[in-house]
């Protein structure tokens, strides 16, 4: 027996011996994306570029979730492992039959590129909706869980590899993305833009980390000696896989200018660590090991760790061995991921007005609905990027109809294109408006549907970005999209404005005339039955903004300025329009009883934050419980969101919550990047929201407040 199929042996050792096997030659093509087969190893060909950011993509049919900036949404860590393992039941269901049919395609792999765990900085990234949001806690949270439900609970082998990227401090802009330089403080790094990887490294054991196409500090990402080998490997010992992001190696000397050739680029790359390229660049390691610019250990040290990922899933072990091979097919796209795929929608979305409760409709009130707007029949609008095929999509003027059926009449009008100025091209401007006043005239209640989609926010390079380059050029409705909701608040009509997209608005109009607004981000495939079920009352929403709705785009610093002045709730100078943690209900919430165990906090300790959650209303509903602390010194953020809890409740049902603050959490990183657990108060905040004053002034509630001294001299904190 070949001692790589020796199972005694660990699966490092295995993957040592097989590739001691190896010739450089075959060494050097295991480390492209497309590693090919070795037929005298009896190695099969494998594809490492697999995608799972919200549902199996690209890949056919599967299920759809609401896209991760909605999930983020949720609010809900336990809720994200629940989907993260409904998403890799599908993956390795359908991995085993393209298996069982010789695919081994792009997309055909168990190691899948996902989480996206980079920080929603500014709103205007067109990247964001792939992202948990604009806050290093949660995203963390959301992060370490979803890997945790991607990779499994086996003490042995991983259901599939999830991937932590993009590695590190990237968010736009996306243009210039291949040759920017992202420019970041210590403090900043350390307080914002690492703690979600270092979580998803150090807790959740993610097993790939992928690089990120742009510089930081003048170093690129996928050959950074400060992000990959003293942070990654040394600091936070990770022992998987890197990944650089596609065709981000020849950046280094096409755009970043760091080298002068190819195989310059690719011994920068591997020699800093970089295990496996996306692309296929990585042919010319022969060539720099000729050269001497690269020693073959460093390649066989690169194999090694590649092979020892695809042996931790399994695919160099007998078939019955392993037991996620026994995941059937009949798993992708079945019922129960239906009905939890709608659940994440209506746990997403987020209400952010309801004046005088117009929400949810009652249908006997009305005859006639008038549903307008470039989003109410968008199937775009509900998958967001790196969707898989869905089986069936439900917009949301389809949800509207099947939830009335025959009990009021429901009337259509597109209401103006996305972001163009008419819908017909040979037609003159604004060529719906007379529809949109005839459907307002004769309807009893108007349901507009505004905002994005994937054409419009994306990645760069994506085939039918409107905008080019995927960000947007500000935060405003684009196109007419204003023009229409103006002609139908004259009507005086009832008005509900649902808002389908992956990021942040500017809707300063519509919150000061429409009395009911509701953020359905791209909420998956289903997501028009899961909305229509929110709007008629069969569900209340619960979901809270992972990122800040700002008031104009003027306010917000240079895209291009990776410092955190004056960015995201907790250091934004200006009263946010919808503040991150906001989100409505209709039903209520009372949370009383809050203690905390003690008011002083020294290294090495903890308070613990004991609370009552009550549904006071009328109606089941959920509330998340949020612990923000400020630490009481110059320039520390305002607040930050150090602990949360999900709680679902029938009316009248009461729970108890116990929330853990340690040492860590009271501390801030210093301008040296030493995290310190400063001499001050902090002040702890509990509540549904945040405690600044606009989220008081939108609930009505006011968080309860504590005091928790450290009373000593400053203190690192060991990490």
């Amino acid at each position: 027996m070949k001692k790589y199929l020796d199972e005694s042996l660990s699966f490092e050792e295995r993957a040592e011996a097989l590739v001691s096997e190896m010739t450089l030659e075959e060494k050097v093509y295991q480390t492209l994306h497309g590693a090919p087969a070795i037929e005298r190893l009896d190695l099969k060909a494998y594809n490492y570029w697999n995608e799972a950011l919200h549902g199996v993509a690209r890949a056919g049919t599967a299920t759809v979730f609401p896209q991760a900036i909605g999930l983020a949404a949720t609010f809900d860590e336990d809720f994200l492992e629940e989907i993260a393992e409904a998403v890799s039941d599908e993956g390795r269901a359908k991995f085993n039959v393209q298996q069982k049919y010789g695919d081994y395609d792009i997309y055909k792999g168990l190691t899948f590129w996902s989480p996206n765990v980079n920080i929603f900085r500014d709103p205007r990234w067109g990247r964001g909706h792939e992202t948990f949001g604009e806050d290093p806690y949660l995203t963390s949270r959301l992060g370490v869980r979803f890997i945790e439900g991607m990779q499994g609970k086996d003490e042995k082998y991983m259901k599939v590899a999830a991937c932590a990227k993009h590695f590190a401090v990237h968010s736009g802009p996306e243009d210039e993305r291949h040759s920017f330089n992202a420019t970041v403080n210590e403090q900043d790094l350390r307080e914002t833009y690492l703690p979600a990887f270092k979580a998803c490294v150090k807790e959740a054991g993610v097993e790939v980390v992928m690089g990120a196409y742009n510089r930081t500090n003048g170093e690129p990402c996928c050959g950074s000696k400060r992000l990959l080998q003293d942070i990654l490997r040394g600091e936070w010992e990770f022992k998987g896989h890197v990944t650089s992001d596609c065709w981000a190696i020849k950046d280094f000397h096409e755009f970043h200018m760091v080298t002068s050739t190819p195989v310059e680029s690719v011994a920068l790359a591997m020699n800093r660590g970089c295990d496996l390229n996306c692309g296929n660049i990585y042919g010319n390691l022969l060539k720099a090991v000729k050269d001497g610019l690269v020693e073959e250990e460093a390649i066989t040290r690169a194999v090694t760790r590649l092979l020892t990922t695809r042996m931790k899933l399994g695919l160099f072990d007998p078939q019955e061995k392993v037991p996620f091979n026994a995941i059937d097919y009949s798993v992708v796209d079945c019922e129960e991921h239906k009905r939890l795929n709608e659940k994440a929608a209506r746990k997403s979305a987020v209400l952010l007005k309801n004046e005088n409760h117009m929400l949810p409709l009652d249908k006997s009130k009305y005859k006639t609905i008038g549903v307008v707007g470039p989003n109410a029949n968008n199937r775009k609008a509900l998958v967001g990027n790196y969707e898989g095929t869905a089986s069936e999509y439900i917009t949301l003027l389809e949800g509207i109809q099947r939830a009335v059926g025959d009990e009021a009449r429901v009337l259509y009008s597109q209401g103006c294109h996305l972001c163009k100025d008419r819908v017909q091209g040979l037609a003159e401007e604004n060529d719906r408006m007379s529809e949109v006043r005839a459907v307002a005239d004769a309807s009893d209640v108007i349901i507009a549907c505004m905002g994005l989609d994937a054409s419009l926010e994306g990645e760069e390079g994506d085939e039918g970005n409107e905008f080019a380059s995927g960000d947007k050029p500000n935060l405003n409705l684009p196109g007419l999209q204003e023009d229409v909701l103006k002609e139908l608040v004259k009507t005086g009509k009832p008005i509900v404005l649902v808002l389908l997209s992956g990021s942040a608005l500017a809707i300063p109009y519509a919150d000061q005339n429409i009395p009911a607004i509701l953020q359905g981000w791209y909420p998956g495939a289903r997501g028009g039955k899961a909305i229509a079920d929110i709007l008629f009352g069969k569900a209340s929403p619960e979901g809270k903004l992972p990122v800040t709705f700002y008031r104009t785009t003027e306010e917000l610093p240079d895209f291009r300025d990776y410092s955190m002045k004056n960015r995201t709730y907790r250091y934004m100078e200006n009263e946010a329009l919808y503040p991150f943690g906001y989100g409505l209900s209709y039903t209520d919430f009372a949370i009383s009883g809050v203690s905390v165990s003690g008011d002083t906090i020294d290294a090495g300790g903890a308070v613990t934050v004991k609370a009552s959650v009550k549904n006071t209303g009328a109606m089941a509903g959920a509330e998340t419980v949020q612990v923000y602390i400020r630490a009481c010194m110059d320039g520390a953020p305002k607040y930050q969101l150090k602990n949360l809890k999900k709680v679902a409740l029938e009316p009248g049902e009461e729970a108890q919550v116990e929330l853990v603050l340690r040492d860590e959490d009271f501390g801030l990183y210093n301008e040296d990047g030493v995290k310190v657990l400063n001499a001050c108060d902090y002040e702890v905040f509990i509540g549904g929201s945040q405690p600044d004053r606009r989220s008081v002034a939108l609930t009505g509630k006011e968080p309860d407040r504590y005091v928790v001294r450290h009373t000593g001299e400053a203190v690192a904190l060991a990490e």
